[in-house]
């Protein structure tokens, strides 16, 4: 089933879904299951996985030389995909990213996702390299997520990267995208960031998930003028809440958002990570409720370093809701 059919099917009642990544090579899965355990009886909608493609990482020598190597910390997706499926029947999203890979190799990942009946996505163009000042694509692989579009896009029509057919098809891949509330870091302003959001949908994404945000306006704003500009799909709103002391000043700068003055304000009187975790659950109770008060259906969740404050805002707002 599409994820808009199931936010169709659960049109009536206010839902969640979150977002969880792949363990560490080595670590096994046992954490990652406890993640989703916390969260799988309160009936989460769909959970996203995300991919983390290989990266450059840098080794001295015992000459005081630098070598330059590539590693791949979070391998393991599309099986990660398959076992939540497995384990739990709950509908799977792996993404599906540019950043880090060719096209052929996107091309075995989509075949392997269709093998095993995963077939919604999340198209994504990833991020750039630490050490590049700007996104370069892998030699062979996509610049830019409308690029990743069209390949699916062709995927689904039968048509392989090297121009051939498939003798069956399969069943076609249904797909969403990110979008940003704030504009993405690289974005020349919030227009440029809508009209591409707009030729997304044009070309086929369905829905788009934004990226994290701790004002609400920020969310409203942005889907008004996304709706202005006739894009018609649902924005799904993603929420993380703080949930360390760290993050109140890391979270800002990796992810490009502003922080409200009264949160900031907040914020400076924490003075432990306890301190952090409690503001964190409720500034972000508040923000949900405010969200699905504002006729919201979903709330999409980043459970990263943030999970037992997110099963307490779910537990808060949805607890004695279902």
């Amino acid at each position: 089933m599409r994820i808009t059919e199931i936010l169709d099917n659960n049109r009536q009642k206010r839902c969640f879904s979150f977002e969880v990544l792949p363990p560490l090579k080595g670590n096994g899965t046992s954490s990652l299951f406890r993640t989703i355990d916390k969260l799988a009886g309160f009936g989460p909608l769909f959970i996203n996985i995300t991919t983390h493609h290989s990266e450059f990482v840098y080794k001295e020598l015992d000459n005081g030389l630098l070598q330059r190597s590539r590693i791949r910390r979070r391998p393991g997706t599309i099986a990660i995909a398959a076992a939540i499926k497995q384990r739990y029947d709950i509908p799977v999203v792996p993404h599906v990213i540019c950043s880090g890979t060719t096209c052929e190799n996107i091309e075995y990942e989509l075949l392997d996702l269709q093998f095993l009946g995963v077939n919604n996505l999340l198209l994504l163009r990833g991020d750039k390299a630490k050490e590049d000042s700007r996104f370069v694509p892998t030699p062979g692989g996509h610049e830019h997520t409308v690029d990743l579009i069209h390949q699916v896009e062709q995927f689904n029509a039968g048509v392989f990267v090297d121009g051939s057919t498939a003798k069956n098809p399969g069943e076609p891949f249904a797909y969403g995208v990110a979008c940003y509330p704030e504009k993405h870091e690289e974005a020349p302003n919030i227009e440029q960031d809508i009209y591409w959001l707009r030729e997304k949908q044009r070309l086929g994404a369905e829905y788009a998930i934004t990226q994290l945000f701790y004002d609400n306006r920020r969310y409203y704003d942005f889907v008004a003028k996304a709706r202005q500009q006739g894009i018609t799909i649902p924005i799904i709103p993603g929420i993380k809440p703080f949930a360390k002391l760290s993050q109140l000043s890391v979270v800002p700068k990796t992810f490009h958002c502003d922080i409200p003055q009264e949160l900031a304000a907040l914020a400076a009187q924490c003075q432990s990570d306890d301190d952090a975790r409690r503001l964190g659950i409720e500034w972000t109770t508040r923000q949900v409720r405010d969200l699905y008060d504002h006729g919201v259906q979903n709330i999409h969740y980043y459970t990263m370093s943030a999970v037992d404050s997110v099963v307490e805002v779910v537990r808060r707002t949805l607890g004695d809701k279902q």
